[in-house]
């Protein structure tokens, strides 16, 4: 998929025009109904100041968690329209409904410059459906159709796909800089390039593992899923996770793995635990020794050194998924190794969403990584090589 070509919101003129913008406003929320996380918000910052600074009207649009087609008022956007109030300095004005009176007034009466923000998509069942009369009614607010939001482009819903039908459609900054760090990584790599994938399943990376398998110089497995491929090695693995379905597949990997010349590196000690709690019996034995009744939750020292030597000469580095349970302090370690070897590595460092990210910000190495996703599943995808309908709708340069 290149999509390296795909307009932008710079080469469109937006002055004087409604411009309907798809954001990711999917924020967590604290007990007191205050944003606890919004990094989401702040990351579409500067394409909402862009949009505003050029004298566009700007209706924003954006889902909050899954209020299954009908309104709940939990899952309002009012806190988001709060927030975006205080950045920007005036009134953003919040409608009450999404394509409903509120909505179409306050859109028509919009200045220059000034911002409207629409209730959640997701409180109309058509938005997951990508009903085509729902989407041209979002369609009919606006006269430019701006995609920024990157961690749902994987979805062809009526705001992030069916709206590009109706409407000139381009990419914000937020798309464009994950759609050309992402796809320069893939398609021209600064090489050696290094992928190192973790995560607890094979059955959730598989598709990377085969797309990335061609392009990369080293492959690196850890995390839950590592103990798969072990026991596709022969490896007794106790009682750590495994998908027994994919051990063929494994070993198909593997084998192709050779084939093509790539270092697949695996760990070669673990820290294991008695059972999966947070404050078990654990120690470390080498990858051949796992005992019986013991389940592997972290990899070990050695493992953390080796992986660490390979990503030091690294062009690029593509990670995705932890390589233990980083969230408990005792099997951290491989994680936050692993994370500093990246950090330290000089390398073009791309850190895919989700578990990874969030590892990375909690362990305050996220300044030091090139690019961090905002979209765990649709970084996933991209890495796959699949097709995402949100960026796949915007118009071509």
């Amino acid at each position: 998929m290149n999509y390296l070509n795909k307009k932008t919101v710079e080469d469109i003129d937006v002055s004087g025009k409604r411009v309907l913008v798809r954001c990711d406003f999917n924020v967590p929320f604290n007990e007191d109904k205050s944003i606890s996380d919004t990094k989401r918000i702040d990351e579409a910052m500067k394409t909402i100041k862009y949009l505003v600074d050029h004298n566009a009207r700007v209706i924003l649009m954006s889902h909050l968690g899954r209020p299954k087609g009908e309104f709940d008022a939990k899952y309002s956007l009012k806190p988001v329209a709060d927030y975006l109030s205080k950045k920007l300095g005036f009134e953003v004005k919040m409608a009450k409904d999404v394509v409903g009176e509120d909505a179409k007034n306050i859109a028509m009466s919009l200045k220059d410059g000034e911002v409207e923000l629409l209730e959640n998509v997701r409180f109309h069942a058509e938005e997951t459906k990508n009903d085509p009369a729902f989407a041209k009614e979002l369609a009919s607010l606006g006269e430019i159709y701006v995609n920024d939001a990157f961690g749902t482009a994987h979805r062809a819903h009526a705001s992030t796909e069916g709206v590009a039908h109706y409407l000139p459609a381009v990419g914000g900054f937020l798309i464009n800089k994950e759609i050309s760090v992402m796809g320069g990584a893939l398609q021209n790599p600064k090489r050696p390039f290094i992928a190192i994938l973790g995560g607890a399943k094979v059955s959730d990376k598989i598709g990377v593992i085969e797309n990335l398998i061609s392009k990369v110089d080293t492959l690196i497995i850890g995390g839950g899923m590592a103990y798969t491929f072990l026991k596709a090695q022969g490896y007794s693995i106790g009682t750590s996770i495994c998908e027994d379905d994919k051990l063929e597949l494994a070993k198909e990997t593997l084998a192709k793995a050779k084939e093509k010349g790539v270092n697949f590196l695996l760990p070669v000690d673990n820290v294991v635990g008695k059972e999966y709690k947070q404050d078990t019996e654990y120690k470390t034995v080498p990858s051949t020794e796992i005992p019986s009744d013991w389940m592997g939750l972290d990899i070990g020292e050695k493992s953390t050194e080796i992986f660490s030597e390979a990503i030091k000469g690294a062009g690029t580095v593509v990670w995705n998924g932890p390589m233990g349970v980083f969230e408990w302090d005792n099997f951290a370690k491989g994680t936050i190794g692993i994370a500093k070897a990246v950090a330290e590595s000089g390398a073009i460092s791309i850190i895919g969403g989700g578990d990874s990210a969030a590892a990375v910000e909690k362990l305050g190495f996220a300044d030091k990584m090139t690019h961090i996703s905002t979209g765990g599943g649709a970084s996933l995808e991209f890495l796959e090589g699949l097709e995402l309908p949100g960026v796949a709708a915007l118009n071509e340069k």
